[in-house]
């Protein structure tokens, strides 16, 4: 693989054998097209399906593409995290492998880049975005009041949706931002975000189209659940006070 990547498109997956292909479908139909080089980074996160396996047979169908298998299971962060160092692109957009926001987005979130943002990321509660499928009513309900824990806690007032999992990044914020990050399950977003605005990147939301799949491993309690979610929360503030982010005034 050329030194020389563009866009690095970094896709975490676990139990995602079933949904994988079309949104890999996807993407080969989105890039065909573009005239600039990629790759296409899938992180599985020790999933004990068919995913990694599936994720191989499109090795021959893009430009770059690899996969990388982790034995096991650690949380959407440490791939996120892992996808974000291991890419080597100049920009490094994440994205569901579920396909909830299209990789189509990417025609609005690159010619952000060029107007001097570092991080660009997809929100569903901001002007333009529009949510065509709806999670379950309770998962909404525990989504909003941890937007506004969130934005309290964190001091993040103006990221009314830290946790789209749309999310691009320069080189340089990625390498800044991603190894500094320690959360490994979902609060990592709002980890990234309050790390990126802390070091003083400059940042952009733009609105999302975005529809709920089914299938998804969020839950209201365990390793994925919303309550690790706010001890992670917690723990974040905890860390930022106390220096552990290593980040320089």
């Amino acid at each position: 693989m050329s030194n020389k990547v563009y866009l690095s498109v970094i896709i975490p997956a676990y139990k995602e054998g079933k949904r994988i292909g079309v949104n890999l479908e996807e993407c080969e139909n989105y890039f065909k097209d573009k005239s600039y080089s990629y790759e296409i980074v899938v992180v599985v996160d020790g999933s004990p399906d068919n995913t990694a396996e599936l994720a191989r047979t499109y090795q021959g169908r893009f430009e770059n593409f690899k996969v990388i298998d982790n034995p096991e299971n650690h949380g959407k962060g440490y791939v996120v995290r892992q996808g974000l160092l291991e890419a080597v692109g100049e920009y490094r957009l994440f994205f569901d492998a579920d396909g909830s926001t299209s990789i189509t987005h990417l025609d609005t979130f690159l010619p952000e880049f060029e107007k001097g943002f570092d991080v660009v990321m997809g929100s569903r509660d901001i002007d333009g975005a529009y949510v065509q499928i709806h999670q379950a009513k309770w998962k909404e309900i525990f989504g909003d009041t941890g937007n506004w824990a969130i934005r309290i806690v964190l001091g993040l007032w103006g990221y009314p949706d830290t946790q789209c999992g749309f999310k691009m990044l320069n080189a340089k914020a990625a390498q800044a931002v991603a190894s500094r990050m320690v959360v490994d399950r979902f609060g990592f977003d709002f980890e990234l975000v309050v790390l990126a605005k802390k070091l003083g990147f400059k940042i952009k939301q733009m609105p999302v189209r975005w529809l709920n799949e089914a299938g998804s491993t969020v839950s209201l309690t365990g390793p994925n659940g919303y309550f690790q979610v706010l001890w992670d929360l917690l723990k974040t503030r905890m860390r930022l006070w106390g220096g552990k982010y290593n980040i320089k005034k």
